[in-house]
């Protein structure tokens, strides 16, 4: 209880409600669309804390809410076509956290930015289609994602632009997501804890953001439920784009 008492100590009030608003509004995106949570919290975190808390912070909530909703999505996408996936992104997701020790915090938001910038472009160009994935096409997005996953917390922008090309219904696409998702966070959990990320803030951390991440959630499916897929694709290309531009700009004006 002191450990966390000094920790609430040293968090003013206002970083806190920020934190929860960018919480809420990202368990929000990824309930609704299937991704966007750490596309949205990451570069929001990294501007209140070190990269490597940012990015452990995200990867636990995102584990924690994938198991508490697993009945929503699990089993909707079979698990089979997506192991040469899972197990390129596991190699990716240890490669991916060595690089992230080597860089610094505004290499580190540079290239979130950018690589938002990257796939909110590509996803207004691409449209769901009928294409049949092969395993090499779920291979190299796998290893992709886990150098993504591991560096950044973000395995979002290879696997949605897969989903976006080859799954034309969106419980489909929404259910692939999570399912990838949630073994990509446990995949960044223990490259973190191998690279020694996670600290003893990190649970108190967890602790205090997880309220809002299981609102933001509940909001979201049942925003999914009632507006099906009809919206979800305009509002997260233009909201994801629109927070790669502020990242990338930031991290270009502190250079």
């Amino acid at each position: 209880m002191s450990i966390l008492a000094d920790l609430l100590s040293g968090i003013p009030l206002s970083q806190l409600a920020l934190v929860w608003a960018v919480v809420v509004f990202a368990a929000v995106m990824r309930a609704f669309t299937g991704f966007g949570f750490a596309l949205t919290a990451v570069p929001a975190f990294s501007l209140i804390m070190a990269p490597t808390d940012a990015v452990v912070l995200s990867a636990s909530l995102t584990l924690a809410v994938s198991l508490l909703t697993l009945n929503t999505y699990w089993g909707r996408f079979p698990l089979r076509p997506m192991l040469p996936m899972l197990a390129a992104a596991l190699l990716g997701s240890f490669a991916g956290a060595a690089l992230l020790s080597a860089i610094s915090p505004r290499q580190f938001q540079l290239w979130i930015g950018l690589a938002v910038i990257a796939a909110s472009l590509a996803l207004s160009v691409y449209r769901p289609g009928r294409q049949p994935p092969g395993s090499w096409l779920g291979g190299a997005t796998g290893a992709v994602s886990g150098l993504l996953n591991g560096a950044f917390a973000i395995p979002g922008p290879p696997v949605i632009i897969y989903a976006m090309a080859t799954e034309p219904e969106p419980a489909r696409s929404r259910a692939l997501l999570m399912t990838f998702f949630l073994f990509a966070a446990v995949m960044a959990l223990l490259s973190y804890a191998a690279a020694g990320f996670v600290s003893a803030r990190s649970p108190l951390q967890f602790l205090l953001a997880f309220p809002a991440m299981y609102l933001g959630d509940k909001l979201g499916y049942h925003l999914f439920h009632r507006f099906g897929g009809a919206l979800y694709r305009r509002v997260a290309v233009s909201v994801l784009f629109a927070v790669g531009l502020v990242m990338t700009g930031r991290a270009l004006m502190l250079g």
